[in-house]
């Protein structure tokens, strides 16, 4: 049992392996009770792929996850089960059900983990929406919103359980800078005014440094660089400064590794 109160969630000495392709190898990490925590990196690092881990998804192949101070490769399926239930999640591109109205989609969790009756479901989602600014929109299909505004009843619905932990996975893509700019404002109320834990995967450099209180950089299995994005941006490393200002040149490279460009030319000729 880790004994750090301060940590919500707590990683040491991760490694996970995808078949021949090493995703992490000796991840370290803590994410503070109370805090915005940023997950970033260029794509393919494994950030969401960190996340299905956080949750016991995925099931790594050497190291701890801590969470709470407890590790979770102990829980049996019913302990797994309650865990989960504190985490509340937004994906990626919302995935609302289209076949359900907002009001159904947002109330769809309590009707499958509560037994709250149909009125206190009614006040729950009411609140929820109107915490969003879409009360006025409950009768609505997914088909007829906007991708902000499918974003932001994703987000009701994540919240509808009063998660303490609530993860977002890339929640600014795709979004019109307004869209984006509720989103970041939604992210900074919820978090404060319910004192929850937020964790953030996204490659999207300035709404990060506006809205979270630590980052992790990842990079080649490990965290690359953490801090504030503030210390971030002034980081010395060659990678940090690359991501953080979106230079084209860097330790990234801009060519997939190949065989020798005369090489892979005279291979094809000669077939």
């Amino acid at each position: 049992m880790s004994d750090s109160s301060e940590n919500l969630i707590e990683i040491h000495d991760l490694k996970y392996s995808r078949g021949p392709r090493v995703i992490f190898e000796g991840m370290n990490l803590a994410i503070k009770r109370g805090e915005i925590t940023a997950l970033m990196g260029p794509s393919g690092t494994g950030k969401t792929t960190l996340l299905r881990l956080i949750t016991r998804q995925l099931i790594p192949q050497h190291g701890v996850i801590y969470v709470d101070g407890v590790d979770i490769s102990t829980l049996n399926m019913a302990e797994l089960y309650q865990l989960r239930q504190r985490f509340g999640m937004l994906f990626q591109n919302g995935a609302l059900l289209t076949d359900l109205s907002v009001f159904e989609n947002v109330a769809f969790p309590l009707r499958e983990h509560t037994k709250l009756t149909n009125r206190l479901i009614r006040h729950v989602v009411l609140t929820k929406l109107h915490a969003v600014g879409l009360r006025g929109a409950a009768d609505m299909m997914p088909s007829q919103l906007s991708g902000g505004m499918a974003r932001r009843v994703a987000l009701a619905r994540a919240m509808v359980m009063d998660p303490e932990i609530l993860i977002y996975d890339e929640p600014f893509v795709g979004l019109d800078p307004i869209s984006m700019g509720v989103i970041v404002r939604l992210v900074r109320r919820m978090n404060d005014a319910l004192g929850i834990t937020s964790v953030i995967v996204s490659h999207d450099v300035a709404e990060i440094s506006t809205v979270a209180d630590r980052s992790f950089l990842i990079s080649h299995g490990k965290v690359a660089a953490s801090g504030s994005p503030e210390e971030l941006r002034d980081a010395p490393s060659d990678l940090v400064r690359q991501f953080m200002h979106g230079m084209a040149d860097g330790p990234v490279a801009f060519h997939f590794d190949a065989p020798g460009y005369e090489e892979q030319l005279l291979g094809r000729d000669n077939e």
